[in-house]
């Protein structure tokens, strides 16, 4: 492509790159100028224009940019993954509905080194997303592209886009008191888990409220009915020995790993209880702010793996903003 002033005698078949506004006409920039445009700008007293010429092989930014996006999501339904039409060279992808993005981040760096002028920007890999959110999009930077990048591009992109979507639908919640508790914490963080649930498209199938106790914690793990069983204490899990970690493996359950490199959220604990998956949530899940319970949840949800691996690779990126309502701040005022 050439990109440059052109006058108007070489001017048919280019892009017009800038606007122009003569004569009490107006020309937008990105027009494929016909002859008829070139007449009426020279009786304007347009003598030239600033404009892109497609050389042999080269994809208009339109084509390339739907090009690129049918590579990235050739199963549209099976990806979970809505496009928009390409328009100004840009194509959305959008969610269909609740779920985790997952990307090839090796893909997508491969493709965007191509050519500058063919890029694909997406979410962060793994994040929580509902339906129409924008998980990515598609920008050819300039009105056209040499096909031959453009072929390589898409080669590159073939699939690197995925929705992952919530296949678990409903949760139970088991709270637990300890004497002299504020009556307020419960309803609280019943509330916070109803959102978060609710943002998956899950609903909460039960809730029971038991004694802090190994014996009554387990008694009500052996009859929550959820998909996922959630376990939000009383008194904050400090220990694999702790109380409620003890109740999981007494009602036949088993615990995978016992705290976490995301802040706020180091005290959760994850396991399972038979096939289903269990999450120990940490106090900070009382508040709908941000916290490393939301990420396993919201994993555990879409049925990806999230055990000992998975949780410390969440260090990077897991010092997330604090919660102002926490009893002991990481960096308390002097």
């Amino acid at each position: 492509m050439r990109f440059g002033p052109l006058p108007l005698v070489r001017a048919e078949g280019a892009i017009l790159a800038h606007s122009v506004n003569a004569g009490g006409a107006h020309w937008r920039k990105g027009l494929r100028l016909l002859s008829a445009d070139v007449a009426a700008l020279r009786a304007a007293g347009v003598g030239q224009v600033m404009a892109a010429t497609l050389d042999a092989g080269d994809v208009e930014e339109n084509g390339a940019a739907a090009a690129l996006a049918f590579a990235l999501v050739p199963d549209p339904d099976g990806q979970g993954i809505s496009l928009s039409v390409a328009f100004t060279g840009r194509v959305n992808l959008n969610a269909t509905g609740p779920g985790v993005v997952e990307v090839e981040g090796a893909a997508v760096h491969a493709l965007n080194r191509v050519d500058p002028a063919i890029t694909f920007a997406t979410l962060a890999p793994l994040a929580r997303v509902s339906k129409g959110t924008l998980l990515g999009t598609v920008k050819i930077i300039a009105y056209a592209v040499p096909g031959e990048a453009l072929a390589r591009a898409c080669a590159l992109a073939a699939g690197a886009i995925r929705l992952r979507p919530v296949m678990h639908r409903t949760a139970s919640l088991i709270l637990t008191e300890v004497p002299g508790q504020d009556p307020k914490l419960g309803p609280k963080g019943r509330r916070a888990v109803e959102g978060r649930l609710r943002g998956l498209g899950m609903r909460l199938a039960d809730c029971a409220t038991v004694a802090h106790e190994e014996a009554a914690l387990a008694a009500a793990l052996s009859q929550a009915g959820g998909d996922i069983v959630l376990i939000l204490t009383g008194s904050a899990t400090s220990d694999l020995h702790d109380t409620a970690p003890l109740a999981v493996a007494r009602a036949g359950g088993s615990v995978a790993r016992f705290g976490m490199p995301v802040d706020p959220g180091n005290l959760l604990f994850v396991g399972s209880l038979g096939l289903r998956p269990v999450i120990g949530l940490p106090g900070c899940a009382r508040s709908s702010a941000l916290n490393g319970a939301d990420w396993v949840l919201e994993r555990l949800a879409c049925g990806l793996t999230v055990g000992d691996a998975e949780i410390a690779a969440m260090g990077v990126g897991g010092l997330l903003k604090e919660i102002s309502s926490r009893p002991q701040q990481r960096e308390p005022e002097a």
